[in-house]
């Protein structure tokens, strides 16, 4: 059986050679290794076969036997033996291609969920004004935060250069776009004629101070900062009402929340679960914006 374990040595001559001489009296094989360095202490990452019928608690004992602490060990698959340098390889390229999916792709690459719910290490990276948070049981090396924090950039950078204001003589600019409010709903107007709409709702089981966003850009009117400006037109109507959140929930794959989000300068939180995108942006930030 294979097992990917993660724990913390002292740093010094020997250290991890106890804990190969132990594997190798066990029975145990390393098949792969990987050094997270710290200032006295050094956290390895092996890749370990077992012998049949070892479990949990075996490889706890016999790591902890040869000096080594904060043990945590999961069952993997042969896919954990790739070579890191080529996984982070594709990780960017995956997420150039796709900067909406670098929740999902940063969680993989670093073992982690997508979600600032629950217990463990929480890594919260930053794209731009938008959090993306994950969290797992084994802390975070220094390491694996700098690089992290190096594929937010990479992605933030991706998405202004793709989104950057454009010489377009076809595009309309954002002051001849008119925005009509109404109690619960914003309108999008060119030349008098709907091109976008933003509306929000309650929604049970939502925080009572938050709301569902809905919102909407003709296809033809896409990627000329209408529907950025609808965001910010929805923010500070909704906020007038006395909500103080609005929530996005759209497909996982959907390219265009990002470059919305970031478009408007407000802050959100993202997070990805199984097929769905959720971004939470506080309104409360708009309390002197008027």
């Amino acid at each position: 059986m294979l097992w990917r374990v993660r724990t913390t040595l002292h740093d010094r001559p020997g250290a991890l050679a106890d804990l190969a001489s132990g594997c190798g009296r066990a029975g145990v094989n390393i098949l792969g290794l990987q050094i997270f360095p710290g200032v006295d202490r050094v956290t390895d990452e092996l890749v370990l076969r077992t012998p049949e019928g070892w479990g949990l608690g075996d490889l706890v004992a016999l790591v902890e036997s040869a000096g080594g602490t904060s043990v945590s060990a999961l069952p993997c698959t042969e896919a954990a033996l790739g070579d890191q340098p080529t996984r982070y390889v594709v990780a960017a390229r995956s997420i150039l291609e796709a900067p909406a999916s670098f929740p999902d792709v940063a969680a993989r690459l670093f073992d982690a969920e997508p979600d600032a719910a629950g217990e463990g290490d929480l890594m919260d990276l930053e794209v731009d004004d938008v959090s993306v948070q994950l969290r797992r049981t084994a802390a975070f090396t220094g390491t694996e935060l700098a690089r992290g924090a190096a594929l937010a950039a990479l992605v933030t950078e991706v998405l202004h250069q793709r989104h950057a204001p454009r010489r377009d003589p076809d595009a309309v600019e954002e002051s001849a776009t008119t925005y009509v409010v109404a109690v619960g709903r914003v309108s999008a107007l060119v030349d008098g004629a709907p091109v976008g709409d933003a509306s929000w709702h309650r929604v049970e089981g939502e925080e009572p101070a938050a709301c569902r966003l809905e919102l909407a850009v003709d296809p033809a009117w896409r990627r000329r900062g209408i529907g950025s400006g609808l965001l910010r037109e929805a923010a500070l109507a909704a906020f007038a009402e006395g909500v103080e959140e609005l929530v996005v929930r759209t497909a996982a794959d959907n390219q265009a929340v990002l470059p919305l989000v970031l478009g408007t300068g407000m802050r959100g939180r993202i997070r990805m679960a199984a097929d769905e995108l959720t971004v939470r942006i506080p309104i409360r930030q708009l309390s002197g914006a008027r």
